[in-house]
Order: C-alpha cells, then structure tokens, then sequence
C-alpha cells in the first residue's frame, strides 16, 4: 500500500525529472538526459504514427553503480536519463509504451536486456514514469518511421 508522503515523492521526483528535461531542452544541453534523445510521458500520439500495440516482457535497470556510465548509444546514464534498451531495434527509434493506464515515448538508448522473455529494459526515470516495479509485461508500439515491415 502506497502512503501519501510516497505518492507525494513519487509525484516530486517526477516533476523535477520533467523540469530538467525541459530545461534541457530549452538550452540545447544534453546533460538533464546524460545525452539521450527523450520526450517525456506526453500525449498519446503526439506527432508520431506508431505501429499496433503488442505486448512484451520488461524490467527496469540502473543505480548508483551504473551512474554515469555509457550507455551502447553513447548516452551517459544517470537517474534523470529517460530511455529504454532494446536488443535490435536502432539506437533513436521512438517508442510508446503503456502500463496500467500511464503512457511514455521515450527512445532507445542502449542495448539489452539479456534475460529469457524480456524484450525491453527501462531507465530509472522511465520506469518511474510509468509506475512500472520490477518485471512485468507492457504494451508498446514503435514509431512507424523505425517499424519493421516484416
């Protein structure tokens, strides 16, 4: 059971991240996301056509030993970095993924995850935005600009 005082953390952690990331963004610096290309939990569609939904195994990834490391993409990983690892699809591809209702386009930043049955591995900072805990399964679609068509 979630108390107040962590909806309230979780909600300010959240904010500050977005904060940074816009402030980034504003100033052309790449620091806010260590590097990486992201938009943040926006409207569903936004600019972009994506493929259909489909569902896939997830985990999350990070902490303080990986800070500031590098990711495959040429990122540098910190808490407020916002991407996801994919094993295949190109570093930059835009994805939406949905879980219990919260939404987030983000992009792929690094390589991964190497475990049996799961096809994506979320940043701190996109797990947190999507409330997502540990493993689990979630819906995604790839931009249609980066989609296979087989």
């Amino acid at each position: 059971m979630t108390t107040a005082k962590q909806n309230t953390l979780r909600w300010a952690l959240l904010l500050a991240a977005l904060l940074a990331l816009m402030a980034g963004a504003a100033t052309g610096a790449k620091a806010s996301t260590g590097g990486a290309a992201s938009t943040t939990a926006s409207a569903p569609g936004s600019d972009l056509a994506f493929s259909p939904f489909r569902y896939a195994g997830a985990s999350w990834y990070g902490g303080p030993s990986m800070w500031g490391r590098s990711t495959a993409c040429g990122a540098t990983l910190q808490p407020s970095t916002l991407g996801v690892a994919h094993k295949t699809l190109p570093c930059g591809t835009t994805v939406k993924f949905v879980y219990h209702g919260h939404v987030l386009v983000t992009q792929v930043i690094d390589r991964g995850p190497y475990i049996k049955g799961r096809a994506w591995d979320f940043t701190k900072a996109a797990s947190e935005a999507l409330h997502f805990e540990g493993v689990g399964r979630v819906r995604y679609a790839v931009a249609l600009s980066y989609a296979r068509t087989s």
